[in-house]
């Protein structure tokens, strides 16, 4: 079930993935390789902690082989302090965006390094439903402002969307504008199901805090998007449709080119809140 395999000549017996190990199912007996009995198998967390601690890539585990499915961590590849911290900082909420299509190899580099975020006792549940072409947003968007409209003249809306009528629904309805997708080319909603039992919505933040970073280093503008996930529960045949089945928490956020530039970072540390103890 695992494929844990462990290369003879590349292992120098050094225990790290034994040490490592979260549910101790790593076993080195009278000194032998590295093994994991087949009835300890479903006790594995698939966290891949011994695959990643290996320092000569001797020990494959689900198929992966360390040479070509994994990055060699060093100094080189990893980004400094100093620019980690500016992108960060630099980070902006884009509500103007290029009318184009991000490559769509991008999008899923992009989604896929996302999906490597941490989750709860390392649940690999979470959902990524993604719009990936303008024309297909286009008429998304139309259809759920036009929606958005027929609700509030037929039925009104719950006291809990006033902003959102307000923002959104009556400039729709006067000029066209429109103040929920704010002209985004795409958009991503991550859900994770029911039967995961916890912290479904703190998987569900990290995992889009994950893409937003990756997203900005790559030259993306990204927007949390709160208006539309509310669109979502008010509509729900729309939300039927762009989610997978079976979605139980979720949340929302556009993506692609900006058309404009941010010059410098914000700054917030006169604001920060911190207590040591």
């Amino acid at each position: 079930m695992l494929e844990f395999k462990i290369d003879s000549e590349k292992c120098v017996k050094c225990g790290a993935c034994v040490k490592d190990c979260p549910t101790r199912i790593i076993k080195m007996i009278d000194g032998g390789l590295p093994q994991i009995k087949q009835e300890d198998e479903v006790k594995c967390m698939k966290c891949q902690h011994c695959y990643t601690l290996c320092p000569t890539g001797a020990i494959s585990i689900f198929g992966l082989n360390p040479e070509v499915d994994s990055v060699e961590l060093s100094a080189e590849v990893l980004p400094s302090v100093e620019s980690l911290d500016a992108l960060i900082r630099g980070r902006r909420s884009t509500r103007k965006y290029k009318q184009e299509n991000v490559d769509k190899k991008l999008i899923e580099k992009l989604l896929l390094s996302a999906y490597n975020c941490p989750t709860a006792v390392n649940n690999t549940a979470l959902r990524f439903d993604v719009i990936d072409d303008i024309d297909k947003m286009n008429k998304i968007r139309d259809g759920i402002m036009e929606g958005l409209v027929s609700l509030q003249e037929s039925e009104g809306l719950p006291p809990q969307a006033s902003y959102l009528e307000n923002a959104a629904v009556e400039p729709w309805k006067k000029h066209k504008v429109d103040g929920v997708f704010r002209t985004a080319p795409h958009a991503l909603i991550v859900s994770a199901p029911e039967d995961v039992p916890f912290c479904r919505m703190i998987d569900i933040a990290i995992a889009l805090s994950y893409f937003e970073l990756v997203a900005n280093a790559s030259g993306l503008g990204t927007t949390w998007c709160g208006l539309l996930k509310l669109s979502l529960e008010l509509l729900p045949e729309y939300k039927e449709k762009l989610l997978t089945p079976g979605a139980s928490d979720y949340y929302c956020m556009l993506f692609g080119y900006p058309d404009i530039h941010f010059a410098r970072t914000a700054n917030r540390d006169y604001l920060a809140k911190i207590n040591y103890i």
